[in-house]
């Protein structure tokens, strides 16, 4: 049996997954990129994947996924940050990128160094799109012509939503590449995954773990929807594409693996669904609605993994 963990997008919301991948790493004693044969990630779960299989210098990854928390905790305001002066002239990103990518960028550097992708600790597999080629581009770990590519630079790529982040201009496969967030055509990254398995493990049998970011369920009013035009349309239908395609993977991969797959997802009953929500009180109710998401899906984690360690 081969073990793939897939990890949604969804900007700050990637608290959820980084503190269910924390508990699973409790449970087990043993660091996620030791646990599964194929890593994938999309956007903020790009990010997460990538920390994840960063090695530290010794062979071992530098680090946990409790301490990858820290990253939504401390620095989410340093990414989701702008002046006042940005803020106007963007027009709340109808008129310009939301965000500048300075925050972003170093925030990334920080966790990610210069560490080339040939160099993670486990298959590694992150979305994004090529904007020059018009196609998805999938930054896959064991392929020679990305070995040289920054883990910083995949994670910028994978995390350039449209009207939050500018798209990211990054030298890989010797050039440079226009791209943008792999949440806009596939922010589930589970399909993908498990495609990508049945080539790299030919003949095994496949389990896929996908974590999601929160399930949206703020409805989208019909009369005020109505009303919209492009600038009123601009970020809800962005929402609408990222959820929409994650549950349509959901549905898909439930139909190929049945029983094989297990999905980890959480309606944001309390917790604002907005990307950027970087705000305290934000974060306290987004890692709340991960402890629920733990304590209703306990037993599949208990039963998933046995007591030394080992997918069961």
């Amino acid at each position: 049996m081969k073990n793939i963990l897939s990890i949604d997008g969804g900007g700050i919301r990637g608290i959820i997954p980084a503190i269910v991948l924390a508990e699973i790493e409790r449970v087990t004693g043993k660091p996620i990129c030791q646990l599964f044969d194929l890593i994938t990630g999309t956007s903020t779960g790009g990010i997460l994947a990538l920390g994840l299989v960063k090695d530290s210098g010794s062979g071992e990854p530098q680090f946990s996924a409790k301490e990858l928390i820290d990253i939504y905790r401390q620095r989410g305001r340093d990414i989701f940050s702008r002046s006042f002066w940005k803020g106007m002239s963007s027009v709340a990103g109808l008129m310009d990128e939301k965000y500048p990518t300075d925050g972003i960028e170093k925030v990334l550097e920080e966790y990610l160094g210069h560490e080339p992708l040939g160099a993670a600790l486990n298959n590694v597999m992150i979305t994004s799109y090529d904007l020059g080629n018009r196609k998805p581009l999938f930054f896959k770990s064991w392929k020679t012509s990305f070995y040289q590519t920054e883990m910083r630079h995949v994670a910028r790529a994978t995390s350039a939503a449209p009207t939050y982040f500018e798209p990211a201009l990054i030298p890989t496969c010797g050039s440079l590449a226009a791209l943008i967030d792999g949440g806009v055509f596939i922010n589930n990254p589970a399909v993908s995954a498990y495609a990508e398995a049945l080539k790299l493990f030919p003949g095994e049998d496949i389990r896929v773990l996908s974590i999601g970011t929160g399930e949206l369920i703020r409805p989208i009013d019909h009369g005020e929807a109505c009303d919209w035009g492009k600038a009123g349309w601009m970020l809800p239908v962005l929402d609408c594409v990222f959820d929409g395609v994650s549950n349509a993977a959901d549905y898909q991969m439930e139909q190929f693996l049945g029983e094989n797959y297990i999905r980890l997802q959480v309606a944001l009953e309390d917790a604002a669904d907005d990307m950027d929500n970087a705000s305290k009180g934000n974060i306290r109710l987004l890692e709340a609605e991960a402890e629920r998401l733990l304590e209703v899906n306990r037993h599949v984690i208990e039963s998933l993994f046995s007591t030394d360690g080992v997918i069961a």
